[in-house]
């Protein structure tokens, strides 16, 4: 994302060296962080939590990955509002190895082979489910040998002598690209069910592998990774998070060739690799090119340009989809959407916050004691001497809030800085939510002069009864100036 950047790399082991880490990179006067590393969910715990909220100090912004635990819910961490907290999501590239049916259909997989546009003749198919390297006790020759996992059994399978693979991804509805010494398609859970049903229910089942090679456009796209971490996260009050997803499926990353835990019979200086681990350092170099534009801007208002110019629709014009499932993304799923780097750089609006409203967010949230905010701060906070806010009041980028029977309207209030052109005016519109009704006011906020600020007001409610506790709605808003599109997503939450 930013191939002039300097990196410097910090080594960790335990969670004591990464927030020794973190102390050096802030020392050493870094722009940005980017960890691909969970700390534990407890902000207390979490030493990441606690040193980016230094480094956000020190006008350092982080990007820190969601775990990969996906599709269970309630399971972000690293979910502090002074981190932009990234999930992973699917590209339009797809390396495409089809597997054809000796029935004719057709399933879209993934794999790296040498000579693009191979293709294997209709060979007879054995289905041995889980992969085992005990190849012999199976008649494999001159068959497509299908299991669960082909990885590290190519040559195995070769010796035996089987001419072709299909691996089936069991733990996500995704695919994944890898080398192989024979010709291999990586496909999906749900492809994997309907040609073991193909497999079971003909007599004389047959497969062949069609090597495409490299394919743009692919459409639905980006979807969310199923491995991706979801929210709501538990702890933080109610943001919503994760905040962002980027690119973090099959992505071709540098991998050690001696040493590392991830060099296990690789000798390819790259290798292709799916995690959330992947999507936070494409948010990073993003915002080091913001930093590198502009300078003055703090890391929160970096953290919102990226958000408020978000996609929350894929390249089919659809909203983007979960790929565990396939159905519409929500924003636990997704935070604002799939991240745009041209439009991030050009935002129109910006969301500031002062680095002391976290303070005053953790000390109004109720969610944390004076020995608390202490550990997380690093200092000597009395909270009764802070003037605290609700987790809704910090000025962020999304709303999240709770309505119940008890407590059956919020208000909300947010401020925008003008960082697009003087004498820009934005009109409001924002979606129907189920079963919430949002007023809004001023509905439109008209800017004189670049630097401007102006507030406004969102009350929501109930329509008319109280929702089922446990239930939630969403939606967004939006303020445009014919230019600029200026996107917030919110979720109301009923308890």
């Amino acid at each position: 994302m930013a191939p002039k950047a300097h990196l410097a790399i910090y080594k960790i082991i335990t969670s004591a060296d990464l927030l020794r880490c973190i102390d050096q990179a802030i020392r050493d006067h870094v722009d940005v962080l980017s960890i691909s590393q969970g700390s534990g969910r407890a902000f207390i715990y979490n030493k990441i939590v606690i040193g980016s909220f230094a480094a956000s100090a020190e006008g350092i912004v982080t990007s820190a990955a969601v775990p990969n635990n996906g599709p269970d819910k309630n399971l972000v961490d690293n979910d502090a509002p002074w981190i932009i907290t990234v999930g992973a999501c699917t590209t339009d590239r797809r390396i495409t190895a089809v597997v054809k049916l000796g029935d004719g259909r057709e399933f879209f997989g993934e794999s790296l082979w040498k000579e693009n546009g191979y293709a294997t003749p209709q060979l007879p198919l054995l289905n041995i489910g889980a992969c085992s390297l005990d190849i012999e006790k199976h008649d494999v020759v001159g068959k497509i040998v299908m299991c669960d996992n082909t990885n590290n059994i190519g040559e195995t399978v070769r010796k035996a002598g089987g001419l072709a693979m299909i691996g089936i991804s069991r733990k996500a509805n995704t695919t994944k690209v890898e080398a192989n010494v024979i010709p291999t398609s990586q496909i999906t859970s749900d492809d994997g069910k309907k040609i073991e049903e193909y497999f079971s229910s003909s007599p004389n089942p047959t497969a062949a592998i069609i090597v495409r090679g490299t394919e743009f456009g692919i459409k639905p796209a980006p979807t969310v990774a199923t491995f991706s971490g979801r929210g709501p996260s538990l702890q933080n009050g109610g943001i919503i998070k994760p905040d962002i997803i980027a690119p973090g499926v099959n992505i071709l990353t540098a991998v050690p060739t001696q040493g590392g835990s991830n060099s296990t019979k690789k000798e390819a200086p790259y290798y292709f690799t799916s995690g959330t681990s992947l999507a936070a350092p494409h948010v990073a170099g993003i915002v080091a090119l913001l930093k590198n534009n502009h300078p003055m801007w703090s890391p929160a208002a970096i953290q919102s340009a990226i958000m408020t110019t978000a996609e929350s629709k894929a390249n089919d014009g659809n909203p983007i989809k979960d790929q565990s499932g396939g159905k519409k993304a929500s924003v636990f799923d997704m935070g604002s959407g799939m991240v745009n780097p041209v439009a991030a750089n050009n935002p129109g609006l910006i969301y500031d916050i002062k680095h002391h409203d976290y303070i005053r967010y953790l000390c109004g949230s109720g969610l944390f004691s004076d020995d608390d905010v202490n550990i997380i701060v690093r200092g000597n906070i009395s909270c009764s001497n802070i003037r605290g806010i609700k987790p809704e009041e910090l000025n962020y980028p999304s709303i999240g809030v709770t309505l119940s029977a008890n407590s059956p309207t919020v208000i909300v209030k947010r401020t925008v800085t003008n960082v697009g052109e003087a004498d820009d005016v934005y009109k409001l519109s924002f979606n129907d939510l189920k079963g919430v009704r949002l007023d809004v006011s001023p509905q439109v906020l008209s800017f004189k002069t670049v630097g401007e600020t102006k507030s406004y007001n969102v009350t929501i409610s109930f329509k008319t009864i109280p929702m089922p506790p446990g239930d939630y709605s969403e939606g967004q808003l939006e303020w445009d100036s014919g230019k600029y599109l200026v996107r917030s997503p919110i979720a109301v939450t009923f308890v």
